[in-house]
């Protein structure tokens, strides 16, 4: 899976997409998915985009923060 720019948000273009192994991606769309059953906010949802955002880390380089994982998982909703 990879993950090229936020879309709308041009100022957080990366300038190369996240390359994934699958078993990564899969874990990212099982947490996305958890993310919007905890309601896309709050403490516990939270806490599933921060793990998210420790495991995106150990396969990008660049900088990546708590707030663009959430705008990825609103982002990428449509596609669940």
């Amino acid at each position: 899976m990879a993950i090229r720019g936020f879309g709308t948000y041009p100022w957080l273009m990366r300038s190369k997409p996240i390359e994934l192994p699958p078993e990564v991606a899969k874990a990212f769309v099982k947490d996305m998915r958890a993310f919007f059953a905890a309601g896309g906010s709050g403490a516990k949802a939270d806490g599933i985009a921060a793990m998210r955002l420790h495991a995106l880390k150990q396969h990008y380089s660049g900088k990546l923060k708590l707030h663009e994982v959430k705008l990825l998982f609103h982002q990428m909703k449509d596609y669940l």
